[in-house]
């Protein structure tokens, strides 16, 4: 039996990992090594674990990272702190493998701990590009740091190989979030409604903003631009959903709540829809708008719009159904009027899915029963 560490640090990757946690814990070929860290362990955020574990699943490890600040300073000291409990964790638990999806500075201190440690690990969503954010550079760097590799679309296969990874070890397996929308049973109208104590209105808006973190301080004036253009939506309910552990996060945390007080008869917010409500909502609202890679994985197989601000996800793959537009009012606007349009709305339900068919957790679980590792060291492959 071997054992498989998965590591997760946030709501949103634990969503994304739901499947695979319990195919892992459902075979009998594998022992489920479950260890939390980063947002999931911080009140500010929600204490999230609790939902894991409401979930069924036995917690391993708790790694902190007493991330107490979202300024370059604090989340680099957050990266070294977490680094000392992976190798108390990696210590204790024995894992055979780990597995990780993303790109988060708690990853990057969960990978280079095993990397060190000698454990093999197993990369989710390698290959991709996200130009206008730190990520870019932690998940690249985590791939190199990867023995396996479980990318999300060809070209990001191709780009993994490209990083000197050999071929035989690099799986196109499609985006691990299609899988929970093919199989999880929905609220209807009325549950969603009574689980976010609001009503829906005529039109309805879902934001996820985060700050774009190779930009110097620009979170707070690129949020206002969006604020401004959602104000002028009329019959409309807004859903925030608050930003991740990023730098500058907290600022726009301060906007939604601020924004929310003055506005309780249009907006609500929350730290965490969790991944029922969240997808739950998919169904119901009329365009997601923010910078959130769900705009561009889980959005459009509900074949509604995205409204992309910014660069933060530059780079990435995108379906006919996200509208890209810069960070400043007049282009909102116009963006999310497109995003309205009945003719645009009836163009993207046609839109084939180039993200996978929802089948990423089998494909993985067979990959981990038949590929054998005897050996970690890596040649780098040349093209």
């Amino acid at each position: 039996m071997k054992n498989i560490a998965v590591i997760t640090g946030t709501r949103a990757e634990y969503g994304l990992l739901k499947p695979l946690i319990q195919a892992i814990t459902d075979d009998s070929e594998f022992n489920l090594q479950l260890v939390v860290t980063g947002m999931h362990l911080s009140p500010e955020f929600g204490l999230t674990y609790t939902q894991i574990e409401q979930d069924g699943f036995v917690i391993d490890s708790k790694v902190e990272d007493h991330l107490s600040g979202d300024s370059a300073e604090a989340i680099t000291k957050a990266i070294g702190t977490a680094m000392i409990g992976f190798a108390d964790t990696y210590e204790k638990l024995s894992p055979d493998l780990i597995i990780v999806l993303g790109d988060r500075s708690e990853i990057l201190a969960a990978a280079t701990a095993a990397m060190i440690k000698g454990i093999p690990i197993a990369h989710l969503h390698g290959g991709e590009t996200t130009e206008g954010a730190y990520d870019e550079g932690i998940r690249h760097a985590i791939t190199k740091m990867s023995y396996l590799h479980f990318t999300s679309a060809e070209v990001y296969r191709k780009r993994v190989i490209q990083l000197g990874e050999s071929p035989d070890r690099v799986f196109n397996v499609g985006a691990i979030g299609i899988d929970s929308i093919k199989s999880l049973k929905l609220l209807n109208v009325t549950e969603f409604e009574e689980s976010i104590d609001y009503k829906l209105n005529k039109k309805n808006v879902l934001i996820t903003f985060h700050p774009v973190t190779l930009e110097k301080a620009t979170a707070k004036k690129q949020f206002e631009e969006l604020l401004t253009s959602l104000d002028k939506l009329e019959d409309t309910t807004l859903i925030f959903t608050k930003p991740n552990s990023d730098k500058d996060g907290k600022i726009i945390i301060e906007m939604i709540d601020d924004y929310v007080s003055k506005k309780p008869e249009k907006s609500v917010a929350f730290t965490s829809l969790g991944q029922l409500r969240y997808l739950s909502a998919l169904q119901y609202v009329d365009v997601v708008i923010g910078n959130s890679s769900s705009g561009i994985y889980e959005v459009p197989i509900f074949k509604k719009p995205t409204v992309n601000i910014g660069d933060r996800q530059k780079g990435r793959l995108m379906p006919d159904s996200v509208i890209n537009c810069e960070p400043n009012i007049d282009a909102i606007d116009i963006a999310i009027q497109q995003a309205f349009d009945k003719e645009f709305i009836k163009s993207i339900q046609r839109q084939k899915n180039i993200y996978g068919n929802g089948t990423t957790t089998s494909q993985i679980i067979e990959i981990l029963k038949t590929v054998k590792i005897k050996d970690i060291k890596k040649s780098f492959y040349d093209l």
